[in-house]
């Protein structure tokens, strides 16, 4: 009698059905930043397809046109830092000595190797403990072979896992004559990404191009303001007008620790007061900073922060996190 009494009271304050509350899934989302880019070099399809297999709620895709126009998933405009460009097409340099992906046609970029990320400058690999350089088979791809890749595994598998595409440097690429938006709303549209409702969110730093994206592309898919700068933080009544969210650096929500806890800013709690959701960026348990352990950090800023899903490279640390929280 008194679970029956609860699930009434539930059905009158949500408005749902039995069905509804049952298969209601954790408000906080966990989104594989780069694929599961902690364990496999970023941005490869098989990091992403590891992603998907650890039951995340969205998978990112970084978006840099090609030479042919094909969106090409890359976290850069560079490709030095991820490839052997270098060794295969020397003479393709820009007089800044890097190599841009915007310049190669897309047969030429899938004869490049991936690897995890070095510094173009000395080599190094700038997480020394993730996969080893230089090791593996790992090649670029589209945002088409993705998606496929995706939405294949969501059929055979019977999940609904989302993407989360970024709309890199699109000043850049204006200047460089080609309409990045334009083309990946079109590829979102054909794969069937329209509305709210159809499992993507799509996201961008530059203020002025996600709101010319909705305001003069008019898509309806849900978009995030991604939050560089501190001074970005002061204008969420502008983002509010054609965003759905924003996408800040984590340490721009914690204010200070006293007596030994933390405090917080009033990011979140103003974000939300406008309707926006709060997806910080990136939870890296090989990049702990102030914290002893990745599920403090994950504590401070899912639980007691309240934020409603983070960008991480451990993906699978995060869902077993909130796997035990319920």
């Amino acid at each position: 009698m008194k679970w029956k009494i609860v699930f009434l009271l539930l059905t009158v304050i949500l408005g749902c059905s039995k069905s509804d509350v049952m298969n209601q899934k954790s408000p906080k989302i966990v989104i594989a930043h780069r694929g599961a880019s902690g364990y496999l070099p970023e941005h490869t399809l098989e990091t992403k397809a590891m992603a998907h297999a650890m039951n995340v709620d969205f998978i990112e895709q970084d978006l840099v046109l090609s030479k042919d126009d094909i969106p090409i998933v890359i976290h850069d405009i560079y490709l030095d830092d991820v490839t052997n460009v270098s060794q295969i097409f020397p003479n393709k340099k820009r007089n800044d000595g890097r190599f841009y992906v915007i310049d190669f046609t897309f047969e030429e970029l899938k004869t490049l190797n991936v690897f995890e990320r070095f510094d173009h400058k000395t080599g190094k690999q700038v997480y020394p403990n993730r996969f080893p350089r230089g090791k593996g088979s790992f090649r670029l791809h589209s945002l088409q072979e993705e998606i496929e890749l995706i939405q294949g595994l969501n059929k055979s598998t019977n999940k609904n896992i989302g993407i989360y595409p970024e709309i890199k440097a699109p000043e850049f690429h204006q200047k460089e004559g080609k309409k990045l938006s334009e083309i990946v709303l079109k590829i979102l549209s054909d794969y069937g990404y329209k509305t709210p409702k159809d499992r993507c969110i799509l996201q961008c730093f530059d203020s002025k191009e996600l709101e010319r994206i909705r305001k003069e592309l008019h898509t309806e898919l849900f978009l995030v303001q991604l939050i560089e700068f501190p001074e970005e933080t002061k204008k969420l009544d502008y983002f509010a007008t054609f965003a759905d969210g924003i996408g800040p650096w984590y340490r721009q929500i914690l204010d200070k620790k006293v007596d030994e806890k933390w405090t917080f800013t009033p990011l979140v709690s103003d974000a939300h007061k406008l309707g926006l959701k709060v997806h910080p960026y990136t939870f890296k348990a090989d990049q702990l900073g102030e914290f002893s352990t990745f599920n403090e950090l994950l504590e401070i800023l899912l639980i007691k922060a309240n934020v409603d899903g983070v960008f991480t490279d451990f993906p699978d640390l995060v869902v077993n996190f909130l796997n035990e929280k319920k």
